[in-house]
């Protein structure tokens, strides 16, 4: 297999956008008419995550210790979409047929062959990664939801009671799926370390035109069932570490880095943490009453609440404890930097996208060695 010829055609054919990805399943769905279901309804999500997949693994065609561990993880989380080791033949086909059709005339038997042997290998990582997967964990887990609390019109905590334990690290995510929109998968990461009850926390925000968060934030109730799938995701503590903690939050990005604040809790002699929470105006801080709580608890932990698009002049006050101080206001990354140095901290940072890239800029510029920052890297593989 040439990768570089591999990424020269990959590179052409991507150029044709959605075209690509709506010939595919068009192409799947008319070979294979009972694949159809296993496809939520609407496809245009589903398409977009085609490309940057399909992307995602040409672009790591020459370095297989980066591709494999993704492949993996794309073939166990496959599982619970009810793919079998039969359907991806099928796949291939299609795939060749698009990647052809769009190639035009610099489609050649070598190119050919190229992508004929990457997706061999692609298939045989994540079905091997899929079987071995199989024999200890199921395709999913069954929950019934058990409480609901409706902190604010966007935003909801739902506590969920799996119907077999869920084994988990602190920092991770599972991918949900409502009865109300079947086949539609949105990852969440759990907010608490794992229970005796085994019973897990989300923080859900309403994400406009999302299909299934609105259904989360709006109408779930207690009673009310979801799936969800195996545990993925990087952000986790690292336990080896003697170092003090940093953890910067944006939003629902809490709910891992809260996680993680619980399994520190639980350590005989745990490091100071700082915990910054930010949100764009005062109540979207949603989680500050119980972190206030968890701050006059534990005297190791120091919470600074941050708001960016309002002033102190609101008169808004949030007295977490003596010392703590009150809301502070600005960029969540520029108020983080301003409580440093932080060069000796091991820092967690989740939350929107750009708050975490600035947030990680504004460190790695302060001396925190950018290995020491940890971020939420598990590959999107809602299929």
């Amino acid at each position: 297999m040439d990768a570089q010829r591999l990424k020269a055609n990959f590179d052409r054919v991507a150029e044709q956008g959605d075209a690509v990805a709506l010939f595919f399943y068009s192409d799947l769905f008319v070979r294979n008419p009972h694949l159809r279901d296993m496809f939520p309804i609407g496809m245009r999500g589903q398409r977009d995550k085609l490309l940057r997949a399909l992307g995602h693994i040409v672009a790591r065609a020459d370095d297989l210790p980066a591709l494999v561990p993704f492949l993996r993880q794309l073939g166990r989380d496959h599982r619970r979409f009810g793919i079998l080791s039969e359907h991806y033949p099928h796949v291939g086909a299609s795939l060749i047929a698009t990647l052809r059709h769009f190639s035009g005339p610099e489609w050649t038997e070598d190119v050919e062959s190229d992508w004929n042997a990457a997706y061999g290998l692609v298939a045989k990582v994540m079905l091997e990664a899929a079987d071995e997967e199989a024999l200890n964990s199921p395709a999913w887990w069954n929950g019934q939801v058990v409480a609901v609390e409706r902190r604010r019109f966007d935003i909801c905590v739902l506590r969920v009671q799996p119907d077999r334990p869920l084994p988990y690290r602190p920092g991770q995510s599972v991918a949900l799926e409502v009865p109300s929109r079947l086949r539609h998968w949105r990852y969440y990461s759990m907010a608490n370390a794992p229970r005796p009850d085994h019973t897990v926390d989300f923080h859900v925000r309403l994400v406009d035109g999302g299909p299934v968060s609105p259904v989360l934030v709006r109408s779930t109730e207690p009673g009310d069932r979801v799936r969800m799938g195996a545990p993925v995701g990087t952000l986790m503590l690292d336990e080896s570490s003697g170092r003090d903690v940093l953890l910067v939050a944006g939003s629902t990005g809490l709910a891992p880095l809260k996680a993680i604040l619980e399994q520190i809790s639980r350590r005989s002699d745990p490091p100071h943490v700082h915990l910054f929470f930010g949100a764009r105006t005062r109540d979207g801080l949603y989680d500050l009453e119980d972190l206030a709580k968890l701050a006059g608890e534990f005297r190791w932990l120091t919470v600074v609440p941050a708001v960016s698009d309002e002033s102190a002049g609101h008169g808004f006050t949030a007295l977490l404890q003596p010392g703590d101080g009150d809301v502070e206001y600005g960029n969540l990354p520029d108020i983080v930097a301003g409580h440093g140095p932080w060069d000796g901290h091991d820092a967690y940072v989740c939350g929107p996208s750009a708050m975490v890239g600035h947030t990680v800029d504004h460190l790695v510029r302060l001396g925190v060695p950018r290995d020491r920052v940890r971020l939420e890297t598990f590959a999107d593989a809602q299929r």
